[in-house]
C-alpha cells in the first residue's frame, strides 16, 4: 500500500511558489498566539448573503462579499508585529504585510475550495492549535491535478506565483480546534 501511496505523491509535484517552514514559532508563542486570537470580537465569516461557521476578525482590509471590494479594517494589532517582522524576513525583500485575518476552526469546520482575492499579492499561513491538511487542486485536462501539504502545529506557509494564481486551496473539516492567523501582501499594480 505505501508503494501506491508514494507512487501517487511523486505524480503530484508540489505547487511552484509554494514554501513552508516547520516550526515558525515556539511553543511558547503558539500558546501567546491563540490566547490573543481567541480573545478577539472574532465573527462568523460573511460570504455574501451566507455565514460561515469558522469565525474570523480582519485587519488592515477585509473583503466586503456584498460590495465585491476591499473596505478598510481596524488596523493590525500591535502584539503581532513581532510575528510579522518574522514572516516579512522569511519572504524577504520587499514583502510588506498590509492584511490580516485571524480565523478559528471548531472541530469540524473547513473551508472549501478556493483562491484568495486578486487585490492580495502573496499569502501566509500561520497554523496553531492542531494540524491540518491543506489541499490544493488545478485542472489537468479532465481531471484535478492534487497536492496536499500537512501542515503542523506553529508551521508557516507561503503562497506566490503558481500555488497562489494557478491553484485552489482548501482545508478539510478539522478533527480539533484550530486557529490560523494569515499574513496578504497587497498584489502589485498590473502593467
Amino acid at each position: 500500500m505505501s508503494e501506491q501511496l508514494g507512487f501517487f505523491a511523486a505524480s503530484s509535484p508540489e505547487p511552484e511558489g509554494l514554501r513552508y517552514a516547520a516550526e515558525f514559532v515556539s511553543l511558547d508563542t503558539e500558546r501567546e498566539l491563540i490566547a490573543r486570537v481567541a480573545a478577539l470580537p472574532l465573527q462568523p465569516f460573511q460570504f455574501g448573503q451566507y455565514e460561515g461557521k469558522r469565525r474570523v476578525a480582519s485587519f488592515g482590509f477585509r473583503y466586503d462579499y456584498g460590495l465585491r471590494r476591499l473596505q478598510d479594517a481596524d488596523p493590525i494589532p500591535h502584539w503581532l508585529s513581532p510575528i510579522i517582522g518574522q514572516v516579512e524576513a522569511f519572504g524577504g525583500p520587499p514583502t510588506h504585510i498590509a492584511q490580516v485575518l485571524c480565523t478559528e476552526y471548531d472541530t469540524g469546520v473547513g473551508i472549501g475550495w478556493h483562491r484568495d482575492k486578486p487585490h492580495f499579492g502573496r499569502v501566509f499561513g500561520l497554523s496553531l492549535g492542531s494540524a491540518c491538511k491543506f489541499r490544493f487542486r488545478r485542472p489537468a485536462g479532465e481531471k484535478w491535478q492534487r497536492f496536499t501539504l500537512d501542515a503542523a502545529p506553529r508551521s508557516l506557509y507561503m503562497m506566490s506565483g503558481p500555488s497562489r494564481e494557478a491553484w485552489e486551496h482548501s482545508i478539510p473539516a478539522v478533527e480539533q480546534p484550530r486557529y490560523s492567523i494569515t499574513f496578504r501582501t497587497m498584489a502589485e499594480p498590473k502593467r
